[in-house]
């Protein structure tokens, strides 16, 4: 996961990096290899406790729509799981006054 992440986060504003809070997989065993990354750290919620992490909750259930629990990711090119993300990204939500999260950060990092 760290490996994976790496090229998204260097690529992403210091604004758009403040925090990450994880839940209690062992994605994350080596979680203090991107600490550097983020101005406020990086937290965990406590196991059993996921509405802590709403949008993580939310977005998982929104990638099973394209991905079922237990798909090996590696069946997947880097295009399919950029267009998912893609078409993620662009949904409107409610949360966000009905924009999509691409525009919401946007505007974000306009100032």
């Amino acid at each position: 996961m760290r490996i994976a992440m790496l090229p998204v986060l260097t690529g992403l504003p210091d604004l758009a990096r403040q925090t990450l809070t994880w839940d209690q997989g062992s994605e994350m065993a080596y979680h203090h290899l991107l600490e550097e990354y983020f101005a406020d750290g990086i937290f965990f919620a406590p196991p059993a406790s996921p509405w802590l992490r709403g949008t993580n909750e939310n977005t998982n259930g929104l990638l099973r729509q394209y991905f079922p629990k237990g798909s090996d990711l590696r069946a997947f090119t880097l295009d399919d799981l950029r267009a998912v993300e893609d078409r993620i990204n662009r949904r409107p939500r409610k949360r966000l006054s009905w924009r999509s999260p691409a525009h919401a950060m946007e505007a974000e990092m306009a100032g």
